[in-house]
């Protein structure tokens, strides 16, 4: 039997994995594609998410989490991701289309 718990931090993981180089999710977006709430998918991150790439995935409003702030923004301008003022550009990076 199968621990539920688990199985939507693996769905997590496989959605996260999926976002290419250069482009970025919000926590909602991937709640979405697997029918669970942006905490959910935040939990599931904070909880277990290094083997992913879990600094593509960031707030609504192209922002990082503080706890991890400076690691994320450096993580992500090497992925090629374009920042202002600290913030992502959904509009142009933001997966899926």
């Amino acid at each position: 039997m199968s621990d539920p718990v688990l199985d939507v931090d693996e769905a997590v993981f496989d959605v996260v994995d999926r976002i290419p180089p250069g482009r970025v999710s919000t926590y909602g977006a991937i709640g979405r594609l697997i029918g669970i709430g942006p905490r959910r998918v935040a939990r599931a991150l904070s909880s277990g998410g290094g083997a992913v790439p879990w600094y593509r995935v960031v707030r609504a409003d192209g922002s990082v989490a503080e706890p991890v702030r400076v690691r994320q923004l450096e993580l992500l301008a090497a992925d090629g991701v374009p920042l202002r003022h600290g913030r992502v550009d959904l509009s142009a990076v933001g997966w899926p289309d």
